[in-house]
C-alpha cells in the first residue's frame, strides 16, 4: 500500500515538474516574441524615418538644384540626363535631341542670347575602394537639335574632356542650360615646346577658338597646325571660371610648358649670328634651328656689301647629313618641302644673297637630316663679305685681257700668249683631259678624271663617291599622300605650288590648313584662293572706313570701289 501511494506522488510530482517547466518555457518564448515584435516594430520605424529624412533632403537638395539652375539660368530650368555618344566635329558646340528644342523654346530660352550648357559626368559605377570625389564636368554650345532621342552627340573636345581621350565606352551625361559672361581674359599653357615659335600664333589660336562658344578652366584645347598638334591647358579665366567666348574681344596670355618632354614635338632652337652650334642627329631624323635676319643684318645683305652663309660641318666620319633651310610661314623643312638645300658630301656651306628673290627680312629654319649613320656637326651663320669676292673676280679677268696676242690652246682652250703656246700645249696635253660629256668641258688633271662623273639622267658633274647619293637623293621616285609621285625636283616643286593635301597659310585666319582642290566659285580661283580660302573669305567683317559688312575676300575690292583706296 505504501509503495503503491509513493509511486502515484512521485508520478504527480513529476508531472507538476512538467507542466511548470512548460509553462516556463511557454512564458519565455512569449517574451522572445514580444522582445523581437519590438525591435521589428523600432527597426520599421527607424527605417521609415531615414525614408522620410532622405525625402526631405532630396527635397531640399532638388529644391536647391532650382534655384540654382534659375539662377544660372537667368530664370530658366533645363536639365536633362542623357547618353553621350561622340561625333566628329570641330569645336565645343553639342548635338541635342528634337525634344530638348521644343522645351527651350516654351521656355523663352532662345529669347536670353546664345545657348551655353554645362556637362556633369554622371558616374554610374561607383564603389568603396573607387569612390570619385570629384564631378567631372565642362561646358559647350550647340549646333543642332537633331540627335536621337535620349542621346546627346559631343565634339572630340567635350568628349576628351569628360572622360579622356582613350574612353569610348557609352556614359551618362547631364545637360543643364546655364548663362555665362562674356570672358575678357584667359591664360593658357602649352604642354609642348614651341607652339610660341608659330608665325602669327595668336592669330592661330584665335581661329581654333572661333568655333568654341565656352571656355571651362582646367579644359584642354587642341591646335592642330600642320602636321604638329598642341594642347593648351586653359590655367585661368576672368571674370568667371567658365565664360563665353561668343562676340567677345578676350586678352590671352600664352605660356610653355613646365618642362621639356621626353618625345617632344619638333623644338626649334635658337641660332645666333657667328655663333656655332654643336648637335648630334640620327639617321632620318631632324634637328631644327631658327634664326633671324633683322633690320640692320638685312641692310648690310640688300646693299650687296654682305652674303649670308649657312656653313654645315659633319663631325663623324662614314657620316652624311644634309642641310634644308626655308622662311617662315614654313616652319619644318623637309626632304620634300623647303626653299634651299645642299647634298654635298662633307661639309656644306649654302651662300644666300639678295639676288634671291625668297630672301628677306623675317624669320627662317635650318634643318639638319640626318642622310646616313648618327652624326655630330656643327652648325654656324655668317655674314661674307661680298666685296673681297668681286675684287678677286676682277682682278683675274684684268689679268687675262692684258695680252693681246693670245691664243687659245687646243686641248684645254685656255688663252694662253702666242709666245708660249707650243710650250703650254706640249705640258697640257701630257697632264691635262678635257670632259667629253655634251656641255661640260671641264679641264681636269688625268690623275683626277677618272673621279669626275657625270649623272646619267640629269648630266650633272659629280665626284665619283658623290654618285650613290645623288641618285638616291634626286632620282629616286618619291610618293606624296595625294598618289602622285615623282623625283626630288618635281616633289618639293608639288609640295609647294600644286598638291592639295599641302599646308598653306590662310591669307584670312591665319591658320595653316589644307590647300585643298580648287575654289568651286570661277571667281575665286581667278584670284588664286584655295579651297578653304574661298570659304573662309566669305566671312562678314566690318569695314573699317564705313562700317558695312563686307566678306572677307571681297574687302579689297570695296575699299577700291567704294572708296577709291588703293
Amino acid at each position: 500500500m505504501d509503495f503503491e501511494l509513493r509511486r502515484a506522488r512521485e508520478k504527480l510530482e513529476k508531472e507538476q515538474k512538467e507542466r511548470k517547466e512548460r509553462a516556463r518555457l511557454k512564458l519565455e518564448k512569449e517574451r522572445k516574441a514580444r522582445q523581437e515584435a519590438l525591435l521589428q516594430r523600432q527597426a520599421i520605424e527607424e527605417a521609415q524615418r531615414e525614408r522620410r529624412l532622405i525625402a526631405a533632403e532630396a527635397e531640399t537638395k532638388e529644391k536647391l538644384l532650382e534655384e540654382e539652375n534659375l539662377i544660372a539660368g537667368r530664370g530658366i530650368a533645363f536639365s536633362r540626363i542623357l547618353e553621350a555618344i561622340p561625333y566628329q566635329g570641330n569645336g565645343d558646340k553639342i548635338k541635342l535631341p528634337p525634344s530638348s528644342f521644343q522645351e527651350l523654346s516654351e521656355k523663352e530660352a532662345f529669347d536670353k542670347g546664345p545657348l551655353h550648357f554645362s556637362l556633369f559626368l554622371i558616374h554610374q559605377e561607383t564603389s568603396s575602394s573607387t569612390q570619385i570625389a570629384e564631378k567631372q564636368s565642362t561646358h559647350a554650345g550647340v549646333l543642332e537639335f537633331s540627335a536621337t532621342e535620349g542621346y546627346v552627340e559631343l565634339p572630340p573636345h567635350c568628349w576628351n574632356n569628360l572622360l579622356g581621350s582613350g574612353n569610348s565606352s557609352p556614359t551618362l551625361v547631364e545637360v543643364r542650360y546655364v548663362w555665362l559672361p562674356k570672358g575678357t581674359y584667359a591664360k593658357l599653357q602649352s604642354a609642348e615646346i614651341g607652339f610660341s615659335d608659330i608665325p602669327n600664333h595668336k592669330a592661330v589660336l584665335e581661329t581654333i577658338l572661333r568655333q568654341h562658344a565656352t571656355l571651362s578652366q582646367d579644359d584642354i584645347l587642341t591646335v592642330n597646325y600642320g602636321v604638329l598638334t598642341y594642347h593648351l591647358r586653359v590655367l585661368e579665366l576672368k571674370p568667371s571660371s567658365s565664360v563665353s567666348v561668343l562676340e567677345t574681344d578676350i586678352e590671352v596670355d600664352i605660356i610653355g610648358p613646365d618642362s621639356a618632354k621626353e618625345g617632344d614635338q619638333y623644338v626649334l632652337k635658337p641660332l645666333l649670328l657667328g655663333k656655332p652650334e654643336v648637335g648630334v642627329v640620327n639617321e632620318g631624323s631632324y634637328s631644327y634651328y631658327k634664326f633671324t635676319l633683322g633690320d640692320d643684318t638685312w641692310r648690310q645683305i640688300s646693299s650687296k656689301e654682305t652674303k649670308l652663309v649657312v656653313n654645315l660641318e659633319s663631325q663623324t666620319l662614314e657620316a652624311d647629313i644634309d642641310l634644308y633651310v626655308s622662311k617662315h610661314p614654313l616652319l619644318f623643312p623637309t626632304v620634300h618641302q623647303h626653299m634651299w638645300s645642299s647634298h654635298d658630301v662633307g661639309s656644306k656651306a649654302l651662300v644666300l644673297s639678295s639676288e634671291d628673290q625668297n630672301l628677306g627680312q623675317g624669320t627662317y629654319t635650318i634643318a639638319v637630316f640626318g642622310f646616313k649613320s648618327m652624326s655630330r656637326y656643327q652648325l654656324s651663320i655668317e655674314l661674307k663679305d661680298a666685296s673681297k669676292e668681286k675684287s678677286g673676280q676682277h682682278a683675274v679677268s684684268s689679268s687675262l685681257s692684258v695680252a693681246d696676242d693670245s691664243v687659245a690652246c687646243s686641248n684645254c682652250n685656255r688663252f694662253v700668249p702666242s709666245r708660249t703656246v707650243a710650250l703650254h700645249e706640249a705640258y697640257c696635253s701630257r697632264n691635262n683631259v678635257v670632259c667629253g660629256h655634251a656641255g661640260c668641258g671641264i679641264v681636269l688633271r688625268i690623275e683626277e678624271a677618272n673621279n669626275h662623273v657625270h649623272c646619267e639622267k640629269c648630266g650633272k658633274a659629280l665626284h665619283s663617291g658623290e654618285i650613290e647619293k645623288h641618285l638616291k637623293v634626286f632620282h629616286e621616285p618619291l610618293s606624296c599622300p595625294c598618289g602622285i609621285t615623282l623625283e626630288k625636283e618635281q616633289m618639293v616643286q608639288h609640295k609647294s605650288l600644286q598638291c592639295p593635301l599641302r599646308f598653306v597659310t590662310c591669307r584670312f585666319c591665319g591658320d595653316m590648313v589644307q590647300a585643298g582642290s580648287s575654289a568651286s566659285d570661277a571667281r575665286d580661283r581667278i584670284r588664286g584662293l584655295t579651297e578653304h580660302e574661298s570659304l573662309c573669305g566669305s566671312r562678314t567683317a566690318p569695314c573699317d572706313s564705313c562700317g558695312r559688312s563686307v566678306m572677307l575676300k571681297d574687302m579689297d575690292i570695296h575699299q577700291v570701289a567704294v572708296h577709291q583706296k588703293n
